[in-house]
């Protein structure tokens, strides 16, 4: 008769006592882990005859899985848009501090920079696993410079780009480098950029429509040759209007092609969107709603002043504004207290909630088949919750890599 060993030497964990986010449903379930992956009990049972060798009681915490965070502009002092000799160790940092608000991977974001930045800056952003080190490395989001003069929001103005003369070239010349860049934003009003969104999807970019002032049909076109994404619904385009609703008109849109979603970026701060705001997104889109930080260098510091790229940026209370005006500039909110807000500010599930900062996001990256769920041979990213969606311990790959100073299994 086959023994536990007989698939694998790896030790088999078996965390009782919990909810665990599967199928859309908090369920009354074991968690079973081994060699950092989500294992299927039934297999390990009944072909190999195997049991846990180690059990661990997560004292009726929920299990969710971990949080992905394709917006976030640095933070705990880290500006991400900043060219520094020593990229790595910054996002290290970062990637480190965030383990404890429950992000497990994420994308580093650049706001608009010259392009001397992102040619210093790209080259240090490497795609990476997670692990006690920090959360893991998805690719890094470049936010601009092909975005519009007149919904620039905090990006200086004097460093936008179009595709006028060379379409993708021009992009290629900004950036020079792709092998890192996961996600584009950029406006889908300007001149050849369905070249430009084509040939980007087809290198397997996602491409993200914000700061912008296109309508409908232009944000339709966009969605047709392959965009997926908006940047901070409600922030940085027009405002809904009901004979032209815009970028946001695409939540209900019905020329989106088929067995296509488009997916939305939610700042959920209590700042960047008014609870009415959320709660129509949320009930006219829900499926695609993905929740963002939006996060800058003053995260999880004291108010005071900091960057955002090339710019100033003065942090008073949960407000962000560029330094001498009123103009919001990215947010100091974490990914938990995001997905608290959300809850709160929507009357939504729990399991939708949590949905939204783990599931969605992984959906409009494609890959769920890895992480953002807790299906069988998934990697094992997952988070002990309280009841009010307290972060209590974070793991990667089945590791505990952080977890509150009380609350240790």
């Amino acid at each position: 008769m086959p023994s536990n060993k007989s698939v694998s030497d790896a030790p088999i964990f078996q965390f009782t006592n919990c909810r665990i986010l599967r199928s859309h449903q908090l369920q009354r379930e074991d968690l079973w882990v081994r060699e950092g992956k989500i294992l299927n009990p039934e297999k390990l049972f009944f072909d190999e005859k195997g049991s846990a060798d180690i059990q661990l009681n997560c004292k009726d915490s929920i299990i969710a899985p971990g949080f992905i965070d394709v917006q976030i502009n640095g933070g705990f002092g880290v500006d991400f848009s900043l060219a520094t000799d020593d990229v790595q160790s910054g996002i290290s940092l970062v990637s480190q501090k965030i383990l404890s608000h429950g992000v497990t991977s994420f994308c580093p974001t650049l706001v608009t920079s010259p392009p001397s930045v992102y040619h210093k800056v790209l080259p240090q952003i490497s795609v990476r696993n997670g692990g006690p080190h920090g959360a893991g490395i998805l690719g890094a989001h470049l936010e601009g410079p092909f975005i519009s003069k007149e919904k620039k929001g905090a990006h200086p103005e004097h460093y936008l780009s179009t595709f006028d003369s060379g379409a993708f070239q021009d992009l290629l010349a900004t950036y020079r480098y792709l092998d890192c860049v996961r996600i584009v934003t950029l406006a889908p009003e300007m001149k050849r950029s369905s070249e430009v969104i084509q040939e980007l999807t087809r290198r397997g970019i996602c491409v993200s429509l914000g700061h912008s002032v296109a309508n409908l049909s232009q944000a339709e076109e966009a969605v047709r040759h392959g965009a997926t994404f908006i940047t901070h619904l409600f922030n940085a385009m027009l405002p809904f209007h009901h004979r032209d609703p815009g970028i946001v008109g695409l939540l209900t849109s019905d020329q989106i092609p088929a067995r296509r979603r488009v997916f939305y970026g939610m700042i959920s701060d209590g700042i960047h969107t008014n609870p009415a705001a959320l709660r129509i997104a949320h009930r006219a889109h829900p499926k695609g709603l993905v929740l963002v930080t939006d996060a800058i260098a003053g995260m999880g510091l004291a108010p005071g002043r900091h960057t955002l790229g090339q710019q100033v940026v003065e942090v008073d209370g949960l407000n962000t504004y560029i330094a001498g005006t009123k103009t919001l500039s990215g947010s100091v909110a974490t990914m938990d207290s995001c997905v608290r807000h959300f809850l709160e500010a929507t009357g939504c599930t729990v399991e939708t909630a949590l949905e939204a900062a783990s599931l969605h996001p992984a959906q409009l990256l494609g890959i769920e088949h890895r992480k953002g769920t807790l299906n069988y041979d998934n990697d094992a990213d997952f988070l002990l919750l309280d009841n009010s969606l307290h972060v209590r311990a974070t793991y990667i790959a089945g590791e505990r890599v952080w977890s509150q100073d009380i609350f240790t299994i």
